[in-house]
């Protein structure tokens, strides 16, 4: 069993392991636990996925004026397509959430924190390809 947050309604779930890449949905509100997109997360739903996940948990910290930002965007998309089933890929938007920036000393955006059973496992900064997001999640898990 892999226990993950609903980034719907912040219930832990409790997913067997064949069936991460089955859809598998929140048993409280519905919601897809797995949708192999990037969501978006507010700084208490990020503090609870990151202590519940046992699933890679990647974070990219941006904000709406940051051109790499943007142009990081579209890839950060891809990579969390790409990586279903395998990670979870989130974003926190650090003017809306300056508590979690900083909490997390963020210096610099964009920049990916890889957490993994509770902990932070990795940390890159500046805009990346899908790819080295990839390679990025697949080291921190």
């Amino acid at each position: 069993m892999v226990k993950m947050v609903c980034f719907e309604c912040g219930q832990t779930n409790r997913v067997p392991q064949e069936r991460l890449t089955a859809g598998p949905k929140c048993g409280t509100c519905g919601a897809a636990l797995i949708e192999g997109k990037a969501r978006e997360l507010d700084a208490a739903t990020l503090a609870k996925a990151i202590r519940t996940d046992e699933m890679p948990l990647v974070v990219d910290f941006w904000a709406p004026w940051c051109g790499p930002c943007r142009m990081m965007a579209p890839e950060f998309s891809k990579a969390a397509a790409s990586l279903k089933g395998k990670a979870r890929l989130v974003k926190v938007n650090t003017e809306m959430h300056p508590q979690a920036s900083a909490s997390f000393g963020i210096r610099g955006i964009p920049t990916l924190i890889g957490f993994a059973g509770g902990r932070e496992s990795g940390r890159q900064s500046g805009a990346l390809p899908a790819a080295q997001i990839e390679a990025f999640a697949s080291r921190v898990g």
